[in-house]
């Protein structure tokens, strides 16, 4: 083949390593938690519950809770819902609510301070709450004032027939996430003030730190390690914000740990490319990581915390293939290059696969456009075509080549879609990786842009 003629003697195993398919297929049921089955008078009903994503004061939310006959899938006729809503470990209200259709819509417009109140219409049975032909519920006060997760528990109390009370249905617990942003200032090791951001799409942030010295940044989040809890956790996410000219900080890689366990390096990954001016570093912990991390603690013989202290550090470590999708997360793009350290002067190799973006296979006479850019001006472009999925350039840098650069795909495959990877090419230290990985975590995450999130921790279990 065409591309074997072009390859250097040491490049074939690292294409032929690039070229294996590497499926990144995530799902995580973004935006709603259902219960999957409760036991209604011999009827089997799934109840989904959805809130806001984002905490807002200044807009009005919505919750809406649905119970769906499994059998049937049709929505459950004239169901009363006890419902208990929690934060914090704080019962924020504990009241009856009913739908004639079984999707009740309740809107709440938060406030910091006041009491809470529910407008709407009662029913003569059971007191519960119900909305008209022209308006539904309505909640004032402060019911979403701040981020963080919140617990609710739901009872059915009648089902079919508005007088059809039921008393044994069981207490179910779905529990959803509102994304918290949290902002710090810190001081580098010069005492120069640096600005952090801390997202989280789990539970609420404390105790956030930064060491100069050892270039780490430290915070806690309450964690319950209950085996209850956890079996229905299928992600913990965790942002950590910082400018990308912070150079102290900027590195190759990073090591994260919870709870002075090191995480895996799948765990923690770099995101230079969803926001312009600031590197994101994301910790995204599935259910076999929460169970691994507990088996590591039970193992210290002590008792499990009620919390995670999650610890990121600075690593000068280089882990290749480097991974990027398209915006559009058709195409995915994987590099490396050879030699490691990248110097001006030599010849660099910079071998790449084009991908399927949904399924990681390499994709056959894929067209492209490679370009390199430093300080917004080209450095070089050429075109070309991976006849196999993938191929390599090379480019040598000239001793002022040096600084932060670009390694752009454009018009993959003809599509107008285009990916990027930064790098900094330094004459004494090699290269330093600056966008390891534009949006890869798209993948794995960032479906919440196309999605409406309520992190999920779904709970069928009853009291």
């Amino acid at each position: 083949m065409m591309i074997m003629h072009k390859i250097q003697n040491g490049l074939i195993a690292i294409l032929v390593f690039l070229l294996v398919p590497a499926t990144s297929a995530y799902g995580h049921g973004l935006g709603i938690d259902t219960i999957p089955s409760v036991d209604v008078a011999g009827k089997s009903v799934s109840i989904s519950v959805e809130i806001p994503m984002y905490y807002d004061m200044s807009a009005e939310q919505q919750i809406t809770i649905t119970a769906t006959d499994i059998e049937t899938k049709q929505n459950v006729k004239n169901v009363t819902f006890l419902i208990g809503l929690f934060h914090q470990n704080e019962m924020i209200l504990r009241n009856y609510f009913f739908s004639d259709d079984g999707i009740l819509l309740i809107k709440v417009k938060p406030t910091q301070e006041g009491k809470i109140e529910i407008h709407g219409q009662q029913d003569s049975l059971l007191g519960a709450w119900h909305g008209t032909s022209s308006a539904p519920i309505e909640i004032t006060g402060p019911v979403f004032s701040s981020g963080g997760l919140y617990n609710f528990e739901i009872e059915v109390r009648t089902i079919d027939e508005p007088t059809n009370i039921i008393t044994d249905s069981g207490t179910h617990r779905a529990d959803l996430t509102i994304v918290e942003t949290n902002e710090y200032v810190k001081n580098d090791a010069n005492g120069n003030e640096v600005k952090f951001r801390l997202k989280s799409y789990f539970d609420t942030i404390s105790n956030f730190k930064y060491d100069p010295l050892n270039k780490q940044v430290t915070f806690d989040m309450p964690f319950d390690w209950s085996e209850k809890q956890m079996s229905h956790i299928p992600v913990v996410h965790e942002e950590v914000h910082f400018p990308k000219d912070f150079s102290e900080f900027l590195y190759p890689s990073y090591v994260g740990k919870v709870n002075d366990i090191e995480l895996f390096k799948a765990s923690v990954t770099i995101d230079d490319y969803t926001e312009e001016d600031e590197r994101i570093v994301h910790f995204v912990l599935l259910q076999d990581h929460l169970r691994f991390l507990k088996n590591q603690m039970k193992k210290l013989d002590e008792p499990l915390p009620d919390k995670m202290t999650f610890t990121l550090s600075a690593s000068e470590s280089i882990e290749f293939p480097l991974s990027a999708y398209t915006k559009s997360e058709d195409f995915k793009v994987d590099l490396s290059w050879d030699p490691v350290d990248i110097q001006p002067g030599q010849k660099t190799n910079f071998i790449f696969t084009i991908r399927d973006g949904t399924t990681g296979d390499p994709m056959r006479n894929s067209d492209y456009t490679f370009v390199i850019i430093q300080n917004g001006n080209e450095l070089y472009r050429t075109t070309g075509v991976a006849q196999v999925g993938g191929d390599f350039e090379q480019f040598q840098f000239g001793e002022d080549q040096t600084g932060p650069t670009i390694i752009r795909f454009e018009n993959i495959r003809n599509t107008g879609q285009e990916t990027e990877f930064g790098i900094a090419i330094a004459p004494e230290f090699g290269t330093v990786v600056l966008l390891i990985l534009t949006s890869s975590i798209v993948g794995i995450i960032f479906l919440t842009k196309s999605h409406s999130l309520g992190l999920k921790t779904v709970s069928s279990n009853s009291h």
